[in-house]
Order: structure tokens, then C-alpha cells, then sequence
């Protein structure tokens, strides 16, 4: 047992230099000093929407209060069957600079997103072109700051301050971000690491590259060169094969945080949680079952044993065992409260920290159980 109290507090000290490294690399986009230009370059906002009937016009509305003079709103109606469309031609009757397209019928060998937002760039004027999901609602200066930030950088994304109400949200959500913070060292997907050598990096320059698809903006050069969409047309986690794409092309890309200028309820409940996840949560390891296996055991062995131990340990009195093993749980804790202070969720739910990594292994094993026999996921009332 305390072999494996040892490999967690390894583990996690690791991943702990990643995170503080994270928080001071990782700048907020509120932080970027906007001035707008008399002539100021078209921003093309463009919106995929598909049965997005409960967040569409506050998204909407949010994106046409922007601080900046000259960008249109495109938002893409991908045959939705609720009351999206009904709202989106009511909204662009009393908007001018609001384009409602008809989304034309998904061929069999395109995944949604991607069909919707790749019509959207084909129908986008603007030098710069911004995606947000439905579920995204702008501050008034998200498009001066990007415009700022596309001077420097071929590509940027964002990553949103996350609201969460429900029980499940609070415990599920955040975990997102933690892997994100805890994982991928941001300033890798700027630079080749000093460590590696050239050669080896250009074959996993790949691996560093990482994107939020709820708020991904391009240069339209930078955009044409990588293929868009359209390169990614069968990719269920299409933002970061974006990413891979700007980096392959030897493009710049940038990643910030969205507190104070980007915000996102990716779900309300958990039958949405659990469907939303469902469907790309197996994909986001690349659909590497033993990649997909090893980081379920890694873990149950990191954050799930020491709590086990800790627990058996104090029914069979071993007072020692139990003290070394809330090493690893306090070192648990203190990762999600600084990740809990930067985004502002209840740092109280991160003491369940190892109920939320159970939640993930119930659905690794559904999902790789879908995988196996052939069954696929179902969102907006179409299989993924």
C-alpha cells in the first residue's frame, strides 16, 4: 500500500509543476490592452446551432453588444427540430448585421460541428473568423481583446469561465479542466519544449497542441491554409485536431483563459452531462483503447486508492498508513483550489474529487462498451 501512496504523491507532484506553471503561462484574454484601429478589420462572429432553443438568443444577443465596429453575426440553423429556427427568424427580422443560414442536409461522411461550422466559413467576409458554440455568451470586449490577440498569433482559443449550478455540474465540469491544466503544459503548444530536439519534436508537435472548441478564432489566411474545417470533417473532437492542423502548418497559436471576457453553461443537467461526454470523451484519446485503459487504472491508482487506504486504514487502526496517505488527498485538494480560485467554483466539491473520477471510469466503461459493439453515441437527436 505504500508503494502506491508513493507513485500518487510522485504523480501528483508532477502534475502540480505542470499546473502552477499552467496558471502563470496561461493568461486571461481579459488581460490583453485592446485598442481599436479607425479602421477596424471585419470580424465574422459565426454560431453553429443545432435544437438550441434554451441559449440561442441570450448567445445571440451577447454577441451583437460587442465594443467593436465592424463584424456580422452568422449563425447557422443545422436543421434543428425544436424552436431554434422560429427564434433565429425572429431575432434577424429586427437585427440587419444578424445572418441566419439554412443549414443545408449533412452528408453521411461529415460529423455535425464540423458540416455546420465549415458552411459558416464558406459564408464568412470577415479577415477574422471566430466560432463560439450556442451555449457561449461574450462580454462587450471579447472582440476588440481578439483582434489584439490575431495581430500576434494566427490562431487563438479560449478557454471560458465555466458556470456551473447543479450538483453534477459542480463535480463533472471542473474535472475537464483539471486534465487541461494538470496535463498539457500550455507553453508547449506555443513553442518547441528546449528540452527536445528538433527532430523529435517535429513528429509529436501534434501531441502539444490543444484547442476549446467553444471559442476557436483564425486569421482567414490562417484558416484557408489549414483547410478549416473541412480537414477535420470526420472528427468528433474537432477543435483539437484544429489546433494539431495550425501547428503542423507551422502556424502560431494561442491559448488564454476566458474569465472576465468568455462564459459557457456547457450543460443544466446530468442526463446532459452524461450525453454530452458520451460522445466524445472515448474520441479525445484518439480511440487509443489502450491509451484509454492505462489512464482509467492511472486514476483509479492516483486519486481513488489513497482514498481507499486512508478509509481501511483507519477501521484497522494503522494511524501511520492512514497520516502518509492524506499526503496524496491534500495534495488533490490543493490542486483543484487553485483551480477553484482561478475560475471561481465551490472549492468544497473538490474534497469529492475521487466520487468525480469514479463518475469518469463509469463512463470510460460505457463508453469503450459502445465502441466495442458498435453502437454509437446520440446528440441533438443524431448519432455521432
Amino acid at each position: 500500500m505504500e508503494l502506491i501512496i508513493i507513485f500518487s504523491i510522485i504523480w501528483l507532484l508532477f502534475t502540480s509543476v505542470i499546473l502552477l506553471r499552467n496558471l502563470v503561462d496561461l493568461k486571461s484574454m481579459h488581460s490583453i490592452s485592446a485598442h481599436t484601429a479607425e479602421t477596424a478589420p471585419l470580424v465574422s462572429i459565426c454560431i453553429p446551432a443545432r435544437n438550441e432553443e434554451d441559449v440561442i438568443e441570450h448567445c445571440v444577443t451577447q454577441a451583437l453588444k460587442q465594443n467593436y465596429p465592424n463584424f456580422e453575426v452568422l449563425v447557422l440553423d443545422d436543421n434543428s427540430t425544436d424552436e431554434t429556427t422560429s427564434i433565429l427568424t425572429e431575432l434577424s427580422k429586427i437585427i440587419s448585421n444578424l445572418h441566419h443560414i439554412k443549414g443545408k442536409e449533412k452528408p453521411h461522411y461529415w460529423m455535425g460541428k464540423p458540416w455546420a461550422c465549415n458552411q459558416l466559413g464558406e459564408s464568412a467576409k470577415g479577415k477574422y473568423l471566430l466560432f463560439i458554440d450556442a451555449d457561449v455568451w461574450l462580454e462587450e470586449d471579447a472582440l476588440p481583446k481578439m483582434v489584439q490577440a490575431l495581430t500576434q498569433y494566427d490562431c487563438i482559443t479560449v478557454w471560458p469561465k465555466q458556470y456551473v449550478g447543479t450538483f453534477w455540474e459542480q463535480m463533472i465540469v471542473p474535472m475537464i479542466y483539471y486534465a487541461v491544466f494538470t496535463l498539457l503544459p500550455a507553453r508547449y503548444t506555443e513553442r518547441k519544449p528546449r528540452w527536445m530536439p528538433v527532430s523529435v519534436y517535429h513528429k509529436f508537435s501534434g501531441t502539444f497542441a490543444a484547442a476549446c472548441g467553444q471559442f476557436i478564432a483564425f486569421s482567414r489566411e490562417a484558416y484557408q491554409k489549414t483547410g478549416g474545417h473541412h480537414a477535420v470533417q470526420q472528427e468528433v473532437v474537432e477543435d483539437v485536431q484544429l489546433a494539431k492542423h495550425v501547428r503542423k502548418h507551422g502556424l502560431r497559436l494561442k491559448m488564454y483563459h476566458g474569465t472576465g471576457t468568455v462564459n459557457c453553461r456547457m450543460y443544466t443537467s446530468h442526463a446532459g452531462l452524461w450525453a454530452g461526454l458520451r460522445k466524445n470523451f472515448f474520441a479525445g484519446f484518439n480511440k487509443n483503447i489502450l491509451l484509454f485503459v492505462c489512464m482509467g487504472l492511472l486514476h483509479l491508482l492516483v486519486f481513488v486508492a489513497p482514498f481507499v487506504i486512508f478509509i481501511l486504514a483507519l477501521v484497522y487502526q494503522s494511524y501511520s498508513l492512514a497520516i502518509f496517505s492524506l499526503i496524496p488527498l491534500l495534495l488533490i485538494f490543493l490542486q483543484r483550489l487553485l483551480l477553484d480560485i482561478r475560475f471561481g467554483w465551490n472549492p468544497s466539491v473538490s474534497l469529492l474529487h475521487p466520487v468525480s473520477v469514479l463518475w469518469y471510469q463509469l463512463l470510460g466503461v460505457v463508453c469503450l462498451t459502445d465502441y466495442l459493439r458498435g453502437k454509437k453515441a446520440s446528440w441533438k437527436g443524431r448519432e455521432v
